[in-house]
């Protein structure tokens, strides 16, 4: 059998389970979270091994930013289910006396996942969280690019979760491409917007809703009256929080020149606080993916002036922390995400010049500004369009579960966490239920003056 047609094969296992209509109940709901849960729980070290393998990660981090981040979320799922479940009730017209509206948020039934390497379990389980809480049928097509943590979910899935539900393919890239190109209900697919395009091209063909969580380059802006202790360090945390290869790091930051010389000083200090004159040898800082991804964020540091950092050992895939100064804005490591830890920084003269220059770029995933005015804020964030945004802070704004998290324009489309992610995997079904008890003859021909008038028409000359 061809790779194409065991695919197919899956499918329609899949299919057929949704078919027969246990994924729509909440208790098969409840259970599949709860053995999603008891997964996590049960392989927390397994999982920890993996994270370590494919990207160096510390325990606490595969914690921090993986497992517990999923744990978090399937709790909200459990503690909501039922309330995100129930029928909305809509006002009627007064026109439709005697009738009832409603939505019901109905499972769109098989839905495909496209994971990718950066967050190899956090971004493979987060939205499965999400779809299966909303009653669907999951197929999850991990990254072969982070593969011991792509085998792992391959070979645990199956002995927690219902094995006529829901299947990893763990494979090469070609099977995404099959994939995308079936006639799934729904796809989820998270990486880069070049991918992003093809997958989206290849399910149009099939008229498949999509969300695209895609990445870009988010801008760090600090203003003048920024705290810029503050600033450094969580910009240092940010960036550098799984070795710069997170979709919403800070790709660049731009600052205000009166201030540039104190932030590049606290972001020297912030980086030796937390990983130490070595960085090599600190048990809180990761790899890069693979020998490709390294060798390209190399050809990025001659882009500029090392102002700290550039240290590398290819043996580990180690790139260490590194800010780079006098980056010319139409150099290689600012046309595309950098998705590594290397931190441009680019001075401004005014506040209208900075907001020019990240409106000239495409919409980024994310936008993050450090200011301690009112004013500058709500100016900066009703001129800059962007997925999210973070004010005196970078990242966290993902932690928050019951804010919607998703892209606009090259940065993707559509949204999940939370509620935002049950409404993602669920079709929004509209329903009137009208009564039979009272049937108006003024709604049927010949049409009279009063549902004329109820409605508001009226005959318009050809002079008028």
């Amino acid at each position: 059998m061809s790779d194409q047609e065991s695919q197919k094969a899956i499918l329609a296992r899949l299919q057929q389970c949704f078919s027969d209509g246990r994924t729509r109940t909440l208790p098969w709901r409840r259970q599949q979270l709860s053995q999603l849960r008891r997964l996590l729980q049960h392989h927390a070290a397994d999982i920890a091994e993996a994270l370590a393998a494919d990207l160096g990660k510390s325990p606490f981090e595969a914690y921090l930013s993986e497992t517990g981040f999923v744990l978090e979320e399937i709790a909200l799922a459990l503690r909501n289910l039922q309330h995100w479940s129930r029928p909305r009730r809509i006002a009627v017209p007064l026109r439709l006396l005697g009738a009832r509206a409603e939505i019901r948020l109905c499972p769109y039934g098989t839905v495909l996942i496209l994971s990718p390497w950066n967050y190899p379990v956090q971004l493979a389980l987060l939205p499965m969280v999400s779809a299966l809480a909303a009653g669907n049928c999951v197929v999850l097509k991990p990254s072969e690019l982070a593969p011991v943590s792509s085998a792992l979910l391959a070979r645990l899935i199956p002995e927690y979760l219902d094995r006529d539900a829901v299947a990893v393919v763990a494979g090469a890239a070609e099977l995404a491409a099959i994939w995308s190109a079936l006639p799934v209900d729904y796809l989820f697919f998270t990486g880069s917007s070049a991918v992003g395009r093809k997958v989206m091209a290849a399910a149009a063909a099939q008229l498949t809703p999509v969300t695209l969580e895609l990445g870009g380059k988010s801008p760090c802006l600090v203003e003048r009256n920024a705290d810029i202790d503050v600033a450094a360090r969580r910009i240092v945390w940010g960036k550098f929080l799984n070795a710069g290869q997170t979709c919403v790091a800070p790709d660049y930051v731009l600052v205000d020149q009166r201030i540039s010389g104190a932030l590049i000083q606290a972001c020297v200090k912030a980086v030796q606080t937390f990983f130490g004159a070595d960085p090599q040898t600190s048990v809180d800082y990761s790899r890069i993916i693979n020998d490709a991804h390294f060798s390209r964020l190399l050809s990025y540091l001659n882009n500029g002036i090392i102002l700290h950092g550039g240290r590398s050992d290819r043996s580990q895939r180690y790139l260490e922390p590194t800010l780079l100064g006098e980056v010319m804005p139409d150099s290689a490591v600012m046309q595309e995400e950098i998705f590594g830890p290397i931190l441009p920084i680019l001075s401004y003269t005014t506040l209208d010049e900075a907001i020019k220059f990240i409106n000239r770029r495409p919409i980024p995933l994310a936008l993050y500004l450090f200011s301690r005015s009112q004013t500058i804020r709500e100016q900066v964030l009703e001129q800059v369009r962007c997925g999210g945004a973070c004010i005196n802070d970078v990242i966290m704004h993902l932690t928050v579960h019951d804010l919607p998290f998703g892209g606009l324009g090259s940065s993707g489309m559509g949204a999940y966490h939370g509620q935002a992610g049950f409404e993602t995997f669920s079709h929004h079904q509209s329903i009137l239920k009208q009564s039979t008890r009272l049937d108006l003859q003024l709604r049927y021909p010949p049409y009279g003056t009063l549902i004329k008038k109820m409605l508001g028409y009226r005959t318009v000359s050809k002079d008028e």
